[in-house]
């Protein structure tokens, strides 16, 4: 294209912008929304981190009470452990074993208290059958 092809069409650009941009103000609300914008609580800074390094996985997080929670899972020996950790004064801080538990035998069953549309039997004949459950 020429020099005064490329004015003359950008020209048009910038004509159908400033249109379009004096549509958008003219159809803009005039009265702004009297009722007060829906308030979120923010989230807790750093409220759970996780990591793993080959054989063992750590989550943090806080329970509702505000402590500090660490999740370990040995992926080997298939364990859980949970500690809660407090802080403050030196005679209120505290590590605590909350619990701990074979996990090995809760990794092998098919399904437990799961409320999914298919159960993991049905789902497993419809996909040896061929079918693929519709997705909706």
């Amino acid at each position: 294209m020429t020099a005064p092809a490329l004015h003359r069409h950008g020209t048009w650009l910038l004509v159908a912008g400033l249109c379009l941009a004096a549509a958008g103000l003219a159809l803009e609300p005039q009265n702004p929304p009297t009722t007060p914008p829906v308030q979120v609580p923010a989230p807790v800074a750093g409220f759970g981190t996780a990591d793993s390094n080959g054989t063992m996985i750590a989550v943090t997080g806080m329970d509702f009470t505000g402590a500090s929670l660490l999740y370990l899972v040995d992926t080997q020996s298939k364990h859980l452990s949970v500690y809660q950790a407090t802080g403050g004064s030196e005679a209120t801080s505290r590590l605590r074993w909350i619990g701990a538990r074979n996990i090995e035998l809760d990794l092998a069953v098919d399904g437990y208290n799961d409320k999914s549309e298919f159960s993991f039997k049905t789902l497993e004949e419809k996909f040896k059958r061929g079918e693929v459950p519709d997705g909706r």
